[in-house]
């Protein structure tokens, strides 16, 4: 039986667009889990559910009809909405809109404040979330002063510092270079290497190998659920939903077209550059 820290039964969100009569209905009856210590990716294009579903999965929304479980606690119980915050954190796409401070510590420092937890363990905390993002040396500078890859390093480290067992990143790279793309990727993975449950809502497919499950999402429903090689390997249905397919995915086909066995497996980058160098 899994061990999960999100349950998802039935799941419903509907919400009011001041011109119509009737109300759209974001999500439609999704039922999943998400197993403690996994790395899920969400795809999906705009419009799809992806976004409205992470904020299900922490308490920014309610269900409408439904249930949604954090670390067994009901996100539609306020008695228990801390202990779901605390459980799993929410990292947004603009980190501008996480910022509170004008100093970095203290925009770390603001979650832990919020839960009562005690200023030495505080401190404690915010040197070593810093630390995990490599921002410890920007603990005294404004937070505005930084990059836009900085800032979402410090909105993560003060996810972190909350100590949530399980992190929702919604589209977290979508506003960064692919430098800046590239450090937050790499602070995701050692976070889940850490042993934290990651879920990443992408449209970048090279962020989604990196996961163990991908959930693709299509008009408020789950269209595709499995490994990245059994999600991608089936690229046309992909493509039907208006969405691409891995870079390595695609060189991998052209490959196979021409003769080269390319191994199913291998469906991200780094893994096709190693596979290509054994032919020099």
């Amino acid at each position: 039986m899994m061990d999960s820290i999100i349950k998802i039964e039935n799941l419903i969100f509907e919400y009011r667009k001041e011109e119509e009569e009737q109300p759209v209905k974001a999500i439609n009856n999704i039922s999943l889990e998400v197993e403690k210590g996994s790395f899920t990716a969400i795809l999906g294009k705009n419009g799809s559910g992806k976004s409205t579903l992470a904020k299900n999965l922490n308490g920014l929304l309610l269900p409408t009809g439904g249930t949604v479980y954090v670390n067994g606690y009901n996100t539609a119980d306020e008695e228990h909405i801390w202990d779901v915050r605390q459980s799993a954190g929410m990292v947004f796409q603009n980190p501008d809109n996480q910022l509170v401070s004008a100093i970095v510590e203290d925009d770390v420092a603001f979650g832990p404040e919020n839960l009562g937890i005690e200023p030495a363990e505080i401190r404690r905390r915010v040197d070593k979330a810093l630390e995990d993002v490599n921002m410890g040396p920007f603990k005294g500078k404004s937070p505005h002063l930084l990059s836009g890859g900085q800032k979402q390093r410090i909105a993560i480290a003060g996810v972190v510092a909350m100590k949530p067992r399980c992190i929702i990143f919604d589209e977290p790279t979508a506003m960064l270079d692919p430098k800046g793309r590239k450090e937050i990727m790499s602070i995701i993975k050692e976070l889940h290497e850490e042993g934290i449950t990651v879920v990443l809502i992408t449209h970048f497919m090279d962020e989604a190998v990196n996961a163990d499950r991908v959930i693709i999402m299509h008009q408020g429903e789950i269209f595709m659920d499995g490994t990245p090689a059994e999600v991608f390997g089936q690229g046309e249905k992909v493509k039907s939903v208006n969405l691409d397919v891995p870079m390595a995915v695609e060189l991998a086909r052209a490959l196979r077209q021409r003769g080269i066995e390319v191994p199913e497996k291998i469906i991200g980058t780094e893994e096709m550059v190693e596979y290509l160098c054994q032919y020099k």
